[in-house]
């Protein structure tokens, strides 16, 4: 029950409502057990008088108080479902906000071995299901219990061995509840945790479809979602077994059983020659034993839905529990682009090192190419350049400062990042320049474009930088992409521009056109590149040659090739 403690803030924080929603359920069942008092009083203090003693007026007045407890029995209901489900939606709407910005705030090594179809069902599915349990199942539970001990209360004062009856029934439906969570753990768990990798693989089969056709491995995945599927209809199925087996079942077993002996009861008491049952108290009895039923089966049935939301707030609680992104170190107020690697050693998984004694100093406005195969630790350099991940032995300084003191946010406020495969939002071409970030004006961004050679891009679009995109930019080719990234990176006036494979997609002409624009915008900021085209790169101020994540060869183009080792190689091996 942990869980529930976790959810309480949620709840407080609209507690006004949920308490308002409450004591309307708690009048609703007051006014829905006071129509039997009424109906006893009718039968026993005037109908059984019998003809020509019957006097109307009374009876209507009290049939004119049943109506009105009835309709506002009817009101109260109304008015709690509509209080509790605002309160438990505004309670979700607070919750998926705070686990959205959360996410945003998680360390990359977060997202390392979680697939983005998983924390999509986190924030999407879970916390729907976290609904149902503050809006439905906590009230009724509530309700339930409070119209139980009612009930009971009202017939041990009218009827105490009766009430006495109904009462040892009351441990079998707690017993069953601690069961039922016992043995419905593990399937919700399962049942849950599919759900998510269902999620996750469909995600990834949509964004690499293209792939997936043309390798004609359409049968596989459906092969590999099947197995999924299979697991999440497997452990559906338990539970339904579980529930088949003692839901229902359980429910009419104390229904004939407390039947039964109240039969008996009632027999032997209204047939007996003293302390017979009168007529509105027998009515009122057999009244109160039949809504006695009525919660107990509501809890019995909703423990399935309980389970299922308290699984779903432990994944979500997961999630929020994750340590984010301290915001810690001092603020980096001036950077003039310096920047310096001193003996740095990284390793992701903390046992194999890929990165050994970088040593890499680069000073404002030097373009720095990172090269060598894949796996030479290029990209590592880039991830530990924007604090991704932090050095596990040396440092690495912008100006002198050490990155470790600097707080990330601050310290990547001076950074662009330009990557291979482009990513391109749902809005408009201005949008996707300067990411809503209203101090970077239109013209600046119609600056970027132009820099970067995407004129022709806007003229042919039919309203300009205002023109409405595609997700991912489906419509806009490869090289178009990649233009809108490099006047995104270029309108955010970094001190530090990173291109990380970013010409790989361009054709020769596109280019020619981007490093004519990367001549013009490179001045006064350091600039690291990757990549593997080495005709990009004669320019650079130094070349460094990586393999097995130790620098191998360091030197500007000319240096390297006079040196005639692995660069030359390489070069001469592109050059033809």
């Amino acid at each position: 029950m942990k869980e529930m403690v976790k959810l309480l803030p949620y709840i407080k924080q609209y507690k006004g409502m949920f308490a308002g929603g409450i004591l309307l359920m708690i009048c609703m069942v007051g006014f829905e057990l006071a129509g039997p008092l009424i109906a006893a009083a009718i039968l026993d203090r005037h109908i059984k008088l019998g003809a020509g003693n019957i006097v109307i007026q009374p009876i209507l007045y009290l049939i004119a108080l049943f109506l009105t407890i009835k309709l506002l029995h009817a009101l109260t209901s109304y008015f709690a479902q509509i209080v509790l489900v605002s309160a438990g939606t505004r309670a979700i709407q607070k919750m998926r906000l705070d686990v959205f910005k959360h996410v945003q705030n998680l360390p990359i090594r977060y997202f390392d071995n979680l697939p983005a179809g998983k924390v999509v069902a986190r924030i999407t599915n879970d916390t729907e299901s976290i609904l149902q349990l503050f809006a439905s199942v906590i009230p009724m539970f509530m309700v339930s219990i409070l119209t139980i001990f009612s009930i009971v209360g009202i017939v041990l004062y009218v009827h105490f061995w009766t009430g006495i009856v109904m009462l040892v029934f009351i441990p079998i439906v707690i017993i069953w509840g601690v069961l039922y969570k016992k043995y419905s753990n593990d399937n919700n768990h399962i049942k849950r945790e599919r759900n998510s990798d269902m999620n996750a693989m469909i995600n990834e089969s949509i964004n690499g479809m293209p792939i997936i056709q043309v390798f004609n491995r359409e049968d596989q995945i459906k092969d590999e979602f099947e197995k999924i599927n299979d697991e999440y209809y497997d452990s559906a199925k338990g539970l339904v077994k579980l529930e088949s087996l003692t839901g229902e079942n359980l429910a009419n077993t104390i229904r004939s059983l407390v039947f039964a002996i109240l039969v008996y009861i009632f027999a032997t008491t209204f047939l007996g020659d003293t302390g017979a049952l009168t007529v509105g108290i027998m009515y009122l009895l057999v009244d109160y034993i039949t809504r006695f039923f009525n919660p107990l089966f509501n809890i019995i049935s909703q423990l399935s839905i309980f389970e299922q939301a308290r699984v779903a707030a432990d994944k979500v609680l997961e999630m929020l529990d994750a340590e984010p992104e301290v915001k810690e170190g001092q603020t980096l107020n001036k950077f003039n682009g310096n920047i310096s690697f001193r003996n740095v050693n990284f390793s992701y998984d903390g046992k194999r090192d890929v990165l050994k004694n970088i040593n890499i100093d680069a000073v404002q406005g030097d373009t720095i190419a990172l090269v060598g195969h894949t796996g030479s630790g290029k990209s590592s350099i880039i991830n530990l350049l924007m604090r991704f991940y932090d050095p596990n032995h040396g440092a690495i300084y912008f100006d002198e400062h050490d990155t470790k003191e600097i707080d990330k946010q601050s310290l990547r406020q001076f950074m662009s990042i330009v990557l291979q495969d482009s990513f391109i939002y749902s809005g408009t071409l201005l949008y996707n320049v300067r990411l809503n970030n209203e101090n970077i004006t239109e013209e600046e961004a119609l600056k970027a474009l132009e820099d970067v050679g995407a004129a022709p891009l806007m003229a042919r679009l039919p309203d300009g930088i205002h023109s409405e995109l595609a997700e991912r930019g489906a419509t806009l080719s490869l090289g178009e992409r990649q233009l809108i990234s490099f006047a995104r990176a270029l309108a955010f006036n970094p001190k530090v521009l990173v291109l990380d494979e970013a010409t790989s997609n361009i054709d020769s002409e596109t280019e020619q056109l981007i490093q004519y624009a990367m001549d013009v915008v490179s001045k006064d900021r350091t600039t690291f590149i990757i990549a593997h085209r080495l005709s990009t790169i004669q320019h650079a101020d130094q070349i460094i040659l990586l393999e097995n994540g130790e620098i191998k060869e360091q030197g500007n183009h000319e240096e390297l090739i006079e040196l005639g080792q692995n660069y030359s190689k390489m070069y001469e091996m592109q050059m033809g």
